[in-house]
């Protein structure tokens, strides 16, 4: 497909163009915010041709396309007004009330900023780190001319930082572009700086003014030109159009530069140090265990998009200390992930799997895991648990090691230099981390195994004569599942629908967990009936406090988790009525849960509802009985026996 065709798709699907506020777009995906994410066809969009996958995330609709988005964002500006300034500028008074609230909304403001800088970031990082060799190695001596235009090439862009961030600052908040990169220019100006060494006191209008050094720091600006940007919008409205356009401009300059040096500046600085040192506190406690954990969660921080939270703090420490010891084990994260995709090209019988699986596992040497991640490792479960376990055991190596970053750049094979400091401290336990997390991912993922698509045909013939049966018996099933025991102990079972209304499939649920069944397999309803009731009979294992979801356990083991709704635990059990506690035996269609449809609704929170069979892994596989309409009480759920130790997916049939 051209990546013009794919652009007009990508366009359609995400409501047309005038439901874009804006678009960003980072080192795979394009991060589009949108005025209605409801107009938006996520299930449509998931199935194009050049899409890896769609989420929700921060806030933001981010449409997953790999290494080429640059292509594709360029597409999108030739194809559509929506990279226009003017658009940004009509939008901008949207942006910050798109319909995002608390850490959502600040996580959409760092992607907003940061995107944009990563693929230069990280090339200047690049170039850097291979300096930094070339000179411990005595190959390019830093007194060289050379090395000094080399070096001001990679460290450009990290000194003059803030005028960066004050064009996607301005961009993001609709603020004149060209007045904050002056103000971010006033605060790296020469005579300004040499304020911060002068031995005599500092004042504005009689009124102290405590000097830093604001080169390559982050958070001063971005509050700065926030408030800019507002101010600005004010002067427009109460300015007379004839002198606004360089009365506006004058006043946001005399206000908001000493205002920065004064308050945003000192605040910002201190903020982010203190981020910073605290950060810094726990790897400097146990940096084995800090290590292991920033390992083993990177890539569920990138999966919900709240990544980006970490990364000032990584470009604040490498400004104020020229180094940064917490991002070197997120490192371990993205080479176990690629490990473990690695581990499946080599275990797949399936063909197009093994291709897959082999171009993902490229990518990600450099650093772009979503096509391993979403394509391959998530999907398939084992595998992602596998990088996972890697990424523990890699990033604790590395942080017990001491390795720091001297540049910013995304992790991946080739800004591996960037890690690469004076004597070259710390990177051997770099390269120690990331080929341990490498091999134990990808050999976990080869012993552990997954369900092999490369049996689909003999397992669809199984589970079909099993379904069949299952449908055709007038014995209710549990009277029957007994008789269905495998050799690896589980028991076939049909649960029931815990409520009436629409079959959707988990794909289509706005929330990633479920959607990619990392929680289990099942299906989802869109209710139109506020009432749960038992799926069969069995125990309530799990009643959560704030009452939106429960999961009850059958006589012969299937779990069944019910969650009413998308993020509903954030209402706090309003609109909830609970008629179980943890404990509490239940029969098939009993009463356990009531909820108000319209009021959530009206809350905003979608209420479809995920049902998904927890310990899919004890089965060969869940299948889906019903498709659109259902009742409470229909047979909603198959589990099918046979589920073998090794996970290769094959049935195994007792003699």
């Amino acid at each position: 497909m051209s990546q013009e065709k794919l652009a007009r798709e990508i366009v359609q699907g995400v409501g047309g163009e005038s439901n874009v506020v804006s678009l960003v777009h980072c080192a795979t995906r394009l991060r589009f915010t949108l005025k209605d994410n409801a107009k938006a066809d996520k299930a449509a969009l998931e199935k194009t041709d050049g899409i890896i996958t769609v989420k929700e995330s921060g806030g933001q609709f981010q449409v997953v396309v790999g290494n080429k988005v640059p292509e594709v964002y360029a597409a999108i500006g030739e194809v559509s007004g929506i990279l226009n300034e003017s658009k940004n500028g009509e939008n901008s008074k949207d942006k910050a009330s798109a319909g995002k609230k608390g850490f959502g909304a600040v996580i959409d403001v760092i992607s907003s900023i940061f995107a944009p800088l990563l693929g230069v970031m990280a090339g200047a990082g690049i170039l850097k780190g291979l300096l930094l060799i070339a000179d411990n190695f005595g190959w390019l001596p830093k007194t060289s001319s050379t090395y000094i235009i080399l070096f001001g090439a990679a460290d450009s862009l990290f000194y003059f930082l803030p005028v960066l961030l004050a064009v996607t600052t301005a961009r993001k908040f609709g603020g004149n572009i060209f007045t904050a990169m002056t103000i971010a220019g006033a605060l790296l100006l020469p005579s300004v700086t040499a304020l911060n060494g002068a031995e005599t006191d500092v004042t504005f209008f009689g009124i102290p003014v405590v000097m830093m050094s604001y080169s390559s720091t982050v958070i001063p600006i971005i509050l700065a030109v926030i408030v800019m940007s507002k101010l600005e919008k004010f002067f427009n409205r109460v300015i007379h159009e004839s002198v606004k356009n360089f009365l506006t401009p004058m006043i946001s300059l005399a206000v908001m530069v000493p205002l920065t040096l004064l308050v945003f500046g000192p605040f910002g600085v201190y903020v982010g140090n203190g981020i910073a040192d605290a950060l810094l506190a726990a790897f400097s406690f146990s940096p084995l265990i800090a290590g292991a954990i920033l390992g083993a969660g990177w890539q569920l921080l990138v999966i919900f998009g709240v990544h980006w939270g970490l990364v000032p703090v990584f470009i604040n420490n490498i400004a104020v200390y020229g180094r940064d010891g917490i991002k070197p084990a997120a490192t371990a994260s993205v080479f176990a992930q690629t490990g473990a995709a690695f581990g499946v090209m080599l275990k797949t019988k399936n063909k197009k799997l093994k291709t897959l699986a082999g171009s993902a596992t490229l990518s990600a040497v450099f650093g772009i895991t979503e096509p391993a991640v979403y394509g391959v490792t998530l999907p398939l479960k084992r595998p992602f648990i596998a990088g996972i376990i890697g990424g523990a055991v890699g990033g604790a190596i590395i942080g017990q090691g001491g390795t720091q970053a001297f540049a910013s750049g995304a992790p991946g094979l080739l800004t591996l230099p960037i890690f690469y400091g004076p004597g070259g401290q710390g990177f051997p336990a770099l390269i120690i981390g990331i080929v341990a997390s490498f091999v134990i991912s990808a050999t976990l993922t080869y012993i552990m195994g997954f369900k092999d698509p490369v049996e689909e045909s003999e397992e669809d013939k199984a589970k079909s004569d099993t379904s069949a049966s299952g449908k055709n018996a007038t014995t209710p099933a549990s009277s029957v599942a007994p008789a269905t025991a495998s050799a690896a102990g589980s028991i076939g079972e049909t649960a029931l629908s815990p409520l009436s209304g629409t079959v959707i499939p988990l794909a289509d649920v706005p929330d990633p967990a479920f959607a990619a069944e990392a929680m289990g397999k099942g299906v989802a309803i869109e209710p139109s009936v506020g009432r749960v009731v038992a799926p069969f009979d069995g125990t309530v294992t799990v009643a959560f406090k704030k009452k939106h979801a429960l999961a009850v356990v059958s006589d012969t083991g299937a779990e069944i988790l019910v969650h009413v709704g998308v993020d509903t635990v954030k209402l706090d059990g309003e609109h909830f009525t609970s008629h179980i506690q943890e404990g509490d035996r239940v029969k098939a269609g009993q009463l356990l849960l009531e909820f108000d449809i319209e009021k959530i609704r009206a809350a905003g929170y979608p209420t479809v509802t995920p049902v998904i069979v927890t310990n899919t892994f004890d089965y060969a596989d869940v299948l889906p009985l019903q498709q659109g309409e259902v009742q409470a009480g229909d047979e909603l759920l198959e589990t099918i026996p046979g589920h073998d130790a090794d996970g290769d997916g094959g049935s195994k049939q007792s003699a």
